[in-house]
């Protein structure tokens, strides 16, 4: 049972451009008592030049990728990335890391969606080793064999000049199958569920207990952050807050994905919607999108989201606070910002 709740900021990555009032919304949340902050990548904005300039003017909260995806750079690339923000924040960052999906690493990043878990555990085993800095770095593969392979046969083992201010500096992984979430549990200090269902707990509980029993495995149920997404539309009227919230779920579910791999649909049929998800697909793939959205039924919402009147959203609260998760994320207007630290922390 989570006890002290934490709150945190997610500003997402960009659309056409920038978000309007970062700088000014992240010194209200941080006067709010929120704990962290949260910027992403896809296709366009990348996840960690905005934390460091917009970070520059926090003093307290915790500065968080979800995520940096790991076909964009090297390991020893994120790193480096890692290090220097840590330095610049004072100890304050936190690196999520996930490895997206096909239709984006093979279509935008060139780079081949084989073996998800064994290159996600040698890309993290290779930043543990960096920010370490225990001996020159060299790392046998398959993956990301150090030094390279087949090359000029002139690259030597480097350590890493900078020295990290944590050789823990927290790592987080973005997951939602089984393998991932247990491969979570092991080898990182936090877990991103893109969609958690806290009334559905049990879900989860077995590929986590899984992770944190195989020998080795760096943290317990007890010092291990779940940090969870949820969502948020605070409105009066609740159908407009249902309205608002469908498009996003129609999206992943029909569109972030091909219909014979989509990791954001497994989650929801493993929830028991296998027969919405199926509607939303078909409905979305062949163009439908209005009718995709519409078809989301109100329990899938509320199974993720917080949406509703001020009292509602109160109410809903007390599953997430029963629940595992150590923080809440949520995205908004300052308005929805402050009424959910007044209704998280009030």
């Amino acid at each position: 049972m989570t006890t002290d709740l934490k709150l945190g900021w997610h500003i997402g990555y960009w659309g056409r451009s920038m978000p309007v009032g970062v700088p000014e919304t992240l010194k209200m949340i941080e006067a709010l008592g929120y704990d962290s902050v949260f910027t992403a990548e896809s296709w366009g904005s990348d996840a960690i030049s905005p934390l460091a300039w917009w970070g520059a003017g926090t003093t307290k909260l915790r500065l968080a990728t979800n995520i940096v995806q790991i076909s964009a750079r090297t390991p020893t690339a994120t790193a480096m990335a890692a290090i220097t923000m840590d330095h610049l924040s004072g100890g304050r960052f936190c690196l999520g890391l996930g490895v997206s999906g096909p239709q984006v690493v093979e279509g935008w990043y060139g780079q081949r969606f084989n073996k998800p878990l064994a290159r996600t555990r040698e890309y993290v085993d290779i930043i543990r080793k960096v920010l370490k800095r225990e001996e020159r770095l060299s790392n046998a593969g398959p993956e990301y064999p150090i030094p390279a392979r087949d090359g000029l046969g002139l690259g030597k083992a480097l350590n890493v000049m900078t020295h990290p201010v944590r050789a823990d500096l927290p790592i987080f992984l973005g997951a939602e199958g089984p393998k991932n979430v247990a491969l979570a549990a092991e080898i990182a200090d936090g877990w991103f569920p893109i969609f958690y269902a806290p009334r559905h707990e049990g879900m989860y509980a077995q590929h986590l207990a899984e992770g944190f029993a195989r020998p080795g495995a760096r943290r317990t149920p007890d010092d291990f952050e779940i940090l969870a997404m949820a969502t948020t539309f605070i409105d009066d009227d609740i159908e407009a807050a249902y309205n608002r919230a469908r498009p996003t779920i129609a999206l992943y579910v029909g569109g972030m994905g091909a219909q014979e791999m989509n990791f954001h649909a497994d989650v929801f049929r493993r929830l028991g919607y296998e027969e919405a998800v199926d509607t939303i697909q078909n409905l979305f793939l062949n163009g439908k999108q209005a009718e995709a959205i519409a078809a989301v039924p109100k329990e899938m919402v509320d199974e993720i989201c917080l949406v509703g009147p001020a009292a509602k959203i109160r109410d809903d609260l007390a599953a997430w606070k029963e629940s595992k998760v150590t923080t809440l994320i949520i995205g908004g207007s300052p308005d929805t910002l402050r009424t959910m630290a007044e209704l998280v922390y009030g």
